[in-house]
């Protein structure tokens, strides 16, 4: 089986996968184009999200038998085509949930905390106390909307907080022991701490709008670890300045490249208003960007090709 991997991913993946007889080529600068005009020669395809998996793009692939996305989302995947194709669709959310988890603590801890404003503040030689004292998670209601693996993650590492953790998504089989299943109308009625950790859909992009925002009975803190386009930016940051949103938590934002490894050139006017903002904190798309997590997607990836695809 030959196997042809677009982005650079730990070398336990191609190791594990060649040490059991799979051909595995690299490719990671060629364009979109030139891809197409070999991917007809191949089984396999290993990519995180360095550009979109198409219709175009699958027509070519005229042996391909599974796409493998390293990573948890599959937006940047024509799913239902694929599949039509007979294509199966592989991901490794479970590789970097832990990651993920962790990271959205520390981006609640700070905003809560006001540390990373007060930070700034003390390197700028301003010693304020009182104007930055906090306030404690403990015995407030934090909402997660999707509880998928990084929700749960998130969930679990909550649970020595002695808060109250409440879930809503759409999939009424899933449970955890972390935390409760409630309806979006306890959400609206109880939440001190969103978190978001939804996938990139049709239904999801842009639901979190004014219209949404509003629902909400209390001003309560945003933390988004999901994708930026769930968000409509324009709306909260209106919240923001109007204290419906007390503070945020970005580490994905609606203007990255497909590929997430940068901003779009054209620095829109909303992202200057956030980075004035010092009740937002904003991380450059690395909640699940970890040495561990690295290894752990790769790992991950490998035992999924080598589980259905068996030489």
């Amino acid at each position: 089986m030959k196997i042809l991997h677009l982005d650079v991913n730990h070398p336990i993946l191609i190791d594990s996968l060649n040490n059991l007889g799979y051909i595995n080529d690299e490719d990671y600068n060629s364009t979109k184009k030139d891809i197409i005009k070999k991917i007809k020669e191949y089984e396999g395809i290993v990519i995180r999200s360095r550009f979109i998996i198409d219709k175009k793009f699958i027509n070519h692939a005229i042996k391909l038998k599974f796409i493998a996305r390293v990573g948890s989302g599959i937006e940047n995947i024509d799913f239902n085509y694929a599949i039509s194709k007979n294509i199966k669709i592989i991901s490794s959310p479970e590789g970097n949930s832990n990651a993920v988890g962790e990271h959205a603590m520390g981006l609640i801890l700070s905003l809560a905390n006001n540390i990373n404003k007060s930070s700034n503040e003390v390197r700028n030689g301003v010693w304020q106390r009182e104007e930055n004292r906090g306030f404690e998670i403990e015995n407030k209601t934090i909402s997660i909307l999707g509880l998928g693996n990084t929700g749960n993650s998130f969930a679990k590492k909550l649970s020595s907080f002695n808060c109250n953790v409440i879930y809503f998504d759409i999939n009424n089989s899933i449970e955890t022991p972390y935390a409760r299943s409630c309806t979006l109308k306890e959400i609206f009625e109880n939440t001190d701490v969103l978190s978001l950790h939804l996938p990139l859909t049709d239904k999801t992009k842009n639901l979190f709008n004014k219209t949404f925002i509003y629902k909400f009975k209390k001003p309560f803190f945003l933390i988004n670890t999901s994708r930026g386009n769930i968000v409509n930016t324009n709306d909260m940051i209106d919240a923001l300045n109007s204290k419906k949103i007390l503070g945020a938590g970005l580490d994905v934002l609606d203007i990255e490249k497909v590929s997430f490894m940068s901003l779009d050139k054209n620095i829109n006017s909303n992202f200057k208003k956030l980075k004035k903002l010092d009740n937002v904190i904003i991380t450059p798309h690395i909640a699940g960007w970890t040495n561990e997590s690295k290894i752990k997607l790769a790992e991950t990836i490998a035992e999924k090709i080598i589980k259905n695809f068996k030489l």
